[in-house]
């Protein structure tokens, strides 16, 4: 299979959208970086599903996440829209089904659907919404995610679940896209997020520092597909990658000052660049292509980006597809 590659639009969650002061100029910004990764080949572009910052809730532009799907996809042509991910708990599932068929139609059949249980509690409370233990929330994923496929199947969806119910709905259009929407269920979580990707996902998603950790969670989701008589390679196996990519010439001190910054002002010290790259993966674009060339040789078939480097220009989204894509494809 042909390695594909996303990359998450700045849509301010990570503070990206900083040092453009204007909320509609930072929407267009938003939108020509979608256009941007289009014209230059990316397969697919993402938001975040979040309503807070981070590391910290600031009084900063964060745009919301479904909004901003259905926009980009009328704001492009080609590339598929997805979310990394949606917050199951933020909207009901039936609800959540019906917005995810018409994006699919308003898309032309462009949509990746990415559906996770949800973490930030902050945020949670913050707008009113309920925090349960992390085994409810993974409770309710479960039940959602066999309501949305029955809204996207079934004439009438029909569900009586412990946490949600549906009697009937009828979902028309139920979107372009056959058998139905890609569904990407987020998280490395390898008792049960990876055991629902064997049960329901097209795709999976997760996050780790190391090569060794992304073949680990594959060699989880296998024995789960294993278990439940699913096909591991139908299943799309896709990282979302952290990188810091360090123009050829520039220095890596300069080029990660703003996030080591961030970063110290989460944690209350100065994060030195030794530090830094221990946690985010920073390099020139030959260490960029032999850290993602790892992975892909673990297994994965996918590489959703995001850039730790100033977003508010294109330069480090046009470096990456002509100096690392072609060398992994």
């Amino acid at each position: 299979m042909a390695i594909k590659f996303g990359t998450m639009t700045p849509q301010g969650w990570r503070l990206d959208l900083l040092d453009i002061p204007d909320p509609v100029e930072k929407y267009e910004h938003m939108t020509r970086f979608a256009q941007e990764s289009e014209r230059l080949g990316y397969d697919s572009v993402w938001v975040y599903d979040h309503f807070h910052t981070v590391p910290t809730p600031e009084l900063e532009t964060n745009f919301e996440c479904w909004i901003s799907t259905a926009a980009l996809c009328r704001d492009t042509e080609k590339i598929r829209v997805g979310q990394m991910v949606t917050c199951n708990n933020y909207r009901p599932p039936a609800l959540l089904a019906k917005m995810a068929s018409t994006v699919d139609v308003l898309s032309h059949g462009r949509l990746d659907f990415g559906i996770g249980a949800g973490w930030y509690e902050e945020e949670f409370r913050a707008y009113g919404y309920e925090f349960p233990e992390g085994p409810v929330r993974l409770r309710q994923l479960e039940e959602a995610l066999q309501i949305i496929k029955a809204m996207w199947t079934e004439d009438y969806a029909t569900f009586e679940g412990k946490f949600y119910n549906v009697q009937g709905a009828i979902n028309e259009p139920k979107g372009v896209q056959k058998p139905h929407i890609p569904i990407w269920i987020g998280g490395g979580g390898e008792k049960v997020t990876l055991k629902l990707v064997a049960k329901y996902g097209d795709a999976m998603n997760v996050t780790e520092r190391h090569p060794d950790g992304y073949r680990h969670k594959l060699e989880v989701l296998r024995g789960h597909c294993e278990n439940v008589g699913r096909n591991f390679d139908d299943i799309i196996k896709s990282a979302h990658a952290f990188v810091t990519l360090v123009p050829p010439g520039e220095d890596p001190e300069k080029v990660t000052a703003r996030t080591r910054a961030q970063f110290g002002k989460l944690s209350g010290t100065e994060v030195s660049l030794d530090e830094y790259r221990q946690r985010v993966m920073t390099g020139g674009p030959q260490e960029v292509v032999d850290y993602l060339g790892a992975i892909k040789d673990a297994g994965y078939d996918y590489f959703v980006m995001y850039f730790r480097n100033d977003l508010t220009k294109f330069d480090t989204l046009q470096l990456f597809a002509e100096e690392v894509i072609p060398h992994l494809r």
